[in-house]
């Protein structure tokens, strides 16, 4: 938890805010709970005895649902970079696109867009949202190029929240799958080390990144088949990631 305490408090956010928040988790995963175990909607008493939150907080909290951040995985923006991303893992050429289709032929980003939202957003407002997160730029007045190498919205603060949060919680989820003897059991690794020299930290870095590139596009392309052949019907989600992070040796406890 020390990390998210720290995030909290560089956000401005103080205790009254944390506590509001446990409180909350807390009653959505009694609420859970419950329904696993065949009663479809919970009553106060039972909620207030799982948590061992009184009956004015848990009446307060049903009445009164929060909206949560946006999902990542819904945005026409984040749709579109990636499938871009894909195109230009198979062809280093498309890392450059005009913005419109012409009568010369060739793909276009307006083409990208269009295939990518279904439609569903004008691809000038896909890219002007793209710009303005600075995850492609205008080589030209008619061409614009990926710069970025992975839809990292680091321009926008609540949509960079909203990725680490949806990336933690399912990186969190399988480890607590596989904890609770959950199956199937879940792929959740990692290796560490230390005496190591920060030099030595940051090649092992620079390895994982291109790694990471490689698999990424063999994912997405293994993804977007599966996704054609379903239809996009599938009842299921799956999210697939990777993680780094070097550091000063820790003290006992920290």
């Amino acid at each position: 938890m020390r990390p998210l305490v720290r995030l909290a408090l560089g956000m401005g956010l103080k205790h009254p805010h944390l506590e509001t928040l446990l409180r909350e988790l807390l009653l959505d995963e009694a609420t859970r709970l419950w329904q696993q175990q065949g009663v479809a909607s919970p009553n106060i008493s039972q909620l207030a005895v799982t948590t061992g939150l009184n009956r004015k907080d848990v009446t307060a909290r049903v009445r009164r649902p929060t909206d949560p951040l946006p999902h990542t995985e819904l945005s026409a923006a984040a749709k579109t970079f990636t499938r871009w991303l894909q195109l230009a893992g198979q062809d280093p050429a498309l890392q450059r696109l005009p913005i419109a289709g012409s009568d010369e032929g060739g793909l276009s980003f307006e083409e990208v867009a269009r295939e990518a939202s279904r439609g569903d957003v004008h691809h000038r407002a896909v890219l002007d949202e793209l710009m303005r997160l600075g995850m492609v730029i205008k080589a030209s007045p008619s061409h614009v190029e990926l710069a970025a190498e992975g839809f990292v919205p680091t321009a926008d603060l609540q949509a960079t929240l909203a990725f680490l949060g949806d990336n933690l919680r399912d990186h969190a989820a399988a480890a607590v799958s596989n904890a609770m003897g959950e199956a199937p059991l879940l792929l959740e690794r990692a290796v560490f080390a230390e005496g190591l020299s920060e030099a030595d930290c940051e090649a092992v870095h620079q390895w994982m990144r291109q790694r990471w590139a490689g698999l990424h596009r063999e994912l997405v392309s293994q993804l977007s088949e599966a996704i054609t052949r379903s239809g996009a019907q599938g009842s299921q989600r799956l999210r697939v990631g990777v993680y780094f992070y070097y550091g000063e040796r820790e003290a006992p406890g920290e």
